[in-house]
């Protein structure tokens, strides 16, 4: 083989090496912006479900493709912040969260006949909620204890002493006008497995 041929045949299979790459890369970042991301838990305001560097991944294709539902745990960035957070979802659109006796109750349209309603007239249910922190109280800020969900989705961490979520406006003033609700367009994806420490699907 002469030497013209060699360097040839060196550019080839780096060619190959390199449009192999680029299709490896390009697939990675198709799955990390448009299917799931990893991400690492940070603080205690999800325990008991999830603890500080928690591995997790996060899939986008729900919130696109299909509907989330009550009791999913979702990464966004809330309105008015820079960074991600990790709630769980309570409130859906078209409902109102309600709160008697550090209790929380959903009130829709679907909920059967009770003694306890919205001032909107819906019915409310109380909220089975089991992965709470052991011996943890849902306490509304000073007199707010309804909070209607119109465009977008109202969230708490499971645990209710040690958590910045919509029941507090994330850390701003519910009484001046702060958005309690997560938009549609601040979402991120739904929680669906922890890798580490322990494997568990969501």
């Amino acid at each position: 083989m002469s030497f013209k041929q060699k360097i040839l045949k060196f550019g080839l299979e780096t060619f190959d090496l390199i449009v192999f790459l680029v299709f490896v890369f390009g697939i990675i970042l198709f799955i990390r912006f448009f299917i799931g991301t990893p991400y690492t838990v940070v603080g205690s305001s999800m325990l008991p479900t999830f603890e500080s560097n928690d591995w997790i991944i996060v899939e986008k294709l729900t919130q696109r493709f299909g509907t989330l539902e009550r009791g999913q745990v979702v990464v966004f960035v809330p309105p008015g912040k820079n960074i991600p957070y990790i709630k769980r979802i309570i409130g859906l659109p078209g409902e109102t969260v309600k709160f008697v006796d550090d209790l929380t109750y959903i009130c829709n349209n679907e909920a059967p006949v009770s003694d306890i309603q919205a001032s909107n007239g819906q019915y409310c249910f109380r909220l089975d909620e089991p992965y709470l922190y052991p011996d943890t109280k849902t306490i509304p800020q000073g007199e707010k204890t309804e909070f209607e969900v119109s465009n977008g989705y109202f969230v708490m961490g499971d645990h209710r002493g040690s958590t910045s979520d919509s029941l507090s406006c994330f850390s701003k003033s519910c009484y001046q006008g702060a958005n309690y609700l997560v938009p549609d367009s601040h979402l991120i994806g739904r929680v669906f497995v922890r890798l580490f420490p322990t494997f568990s699907l969501f």
